[in-house]
């Protein structure tokens, strides 16, 4: 089988690529080794940036039953002092929730729709660079030429593995616990965060979703104050802490199990490319190293990788591409939230960095718009992006109802 480009993994990185690929006219073939809907664990929050990469693909978020806009979100600070931080109203979508099971099989069907070939139960068992494309080993399919390859397989990327980039060790800066809970009482139909004294830098949340139900979990940096081996133990109470008993209500019950998973966020050091293989999403570890958030960043980084093949050119010049297009969009980011992430690592800056956040409804509302990456992390740092308009900018799905 030959094809022009072949895509490993079918979540946000990997079908955003697809499509932008398959609408262009490339004969694109995306393997998964899951069958779709399946659960992704995840927090399910669509930031700003995610959003307009998603409306820009073409997701309709009719097409999502659970999909749950966001009007702004409560944060509690280390001391329990709540702070409401509002998001624009009436001018489209700058949040939502939306979970994984419903949103990755919705962007799979955008890539099929534009003419992927998509297989899912297929892994890859095996992948060599020859010459200017790539041969993989794809399991019920066989040997697959590709020019190139976008790799968006995860964290424990199994492209990485198999080309002997992976790091021995590494196991992501986060480790994340997440819960959905059923008859979730009023509160919880805000979006909350708490800055828990013995979580920081971390924090736990709660993430609104349509029928009284809730994402319910806490995310700590790896080698931080807590070590990973006891995290089981602050989650088991985690959904007692009186903060969060308060808003889930005495009458909130977990559905489902409990799910933890790694976070990747070291994009600025990550090796990107490597011959015709471009790694996106978890695989870049292209997360927001200050929140976790990594949807908005696995869009963005699956279609800088469809722009920079489309724009053609032998591998070396693709990668360069791909590495410039990162830097440009992606690297600057996450260089300021790294640099802000020990302001929340003692309870003392981050209550004073929740209360002048919170200071005046002027900085309550730029903060959320920061917070929900309206604005880009590095904004005041880097003067390209300074044009007129770019605090003012509308939210995305403008024409749509705010609420379902």
């Amino acid at each position: 089988m030959q094809v022009d480009v072949a895509v490993v993994g079918g979540g946000p990185a990997g079908s955003a690529a697809a499509t932008l690929l398959a609408r262009a006219g490339r004969s694109v073939l995306l393997i998964d080794r899951a069958t779709f809907p399946r659960d992704k664990c995840c927090g399910d929050g669509l930031t700003a940036l995610a959003l307009r990469l998603c409306e820009r693909l073409g997701l309709d978020p009719g097409s999502i039953p659970n999909w749950q806009p966001v009007s702004g979100a409560v944060l509690h600070s280390p001391s329990g002092r709540p702070i409401r931080f509002p998001l624009p109203a009436d001018s489209g979508q700058f949040a939502a929730v939306a979970p994984r099971t419903e949103l990755d099989a919705a962007l799979l069907d955008l890539a099929r729709q534009a003419g992927a070939d998509v297989r899912e139960n297929c892994s890859l068992t095996g992948i060599r660079v020859d010459g200017e494309s790539a041969v993989l080993v794809v399991d019920s399919i066989g040997e697959v030429r590709a020019g190139s390859v976008v790799a968006a397989d995860g964290m424990w990327s199994p492209t990485r593995r198999a080309l002997g980039l992976t790091e021995d060790g590494y196991r992501g800066e986060w480790h994340a616990f997440r819960q959905y809970v059923t008859n979730a009482g009023p509160s919880a139909a805000d979006l909350h965060v708490w800055f828990e004294a013995d979580l920081l830098p971390g924090y736990a949340w709660s993430f609104p979703l349509p029928g009284n139900r809730a994402n319910v979990g806490f995310g700590v940096l790896r080698g931080g104050r807590i070590p990973i081996g006891e995290t089981g133990a602050i989650w088991s109470a985690l959904l007692e802490r009186p903060a969060i008993r308060e808003v889930l209500g005495d009458g909130a019950i977990p559905e489902g199990r409990h799910m933890a998973w790694p976070i990747p966020a070291r994009i600025a050091s990550a090796v990107l490319d490597h011959g015709p293989v471009l790694f996106a999403g978890d695989a870049a570890g292209a997360t927001d190293s200050l929140t976790g958030e990594g949807i908005g960043q696995a869009l963005l980084t699956g279609m800088l990788a469809a722009e920079s093949i489309l724009a053609g050119g032998p591998p070396g010049s693709i990668g360069i591409r791909y590495r410039r297009a990162v830097r440009r969009d992606l690297v600057a980011d996450h260089r300021m939230s790294t640099a802000l992430a020990p302001l929340m690592s003692h309870p003392v800056a981050a209550e004073g960095v929740v209360r002048l956040a919170g200071a005046t409804g002027w900085t309550r509302r730029n903060f959320a718009r920061w917070l929900f990456e309206d604005y880009p992390r590095a904004l005041i740092a880097t003067p390209r992006r300074w044009q007129r308009g770019v605090l003012g900018r509308e939210g995305a799905y403008r024409h749509q109802p705010r609420h379902p």
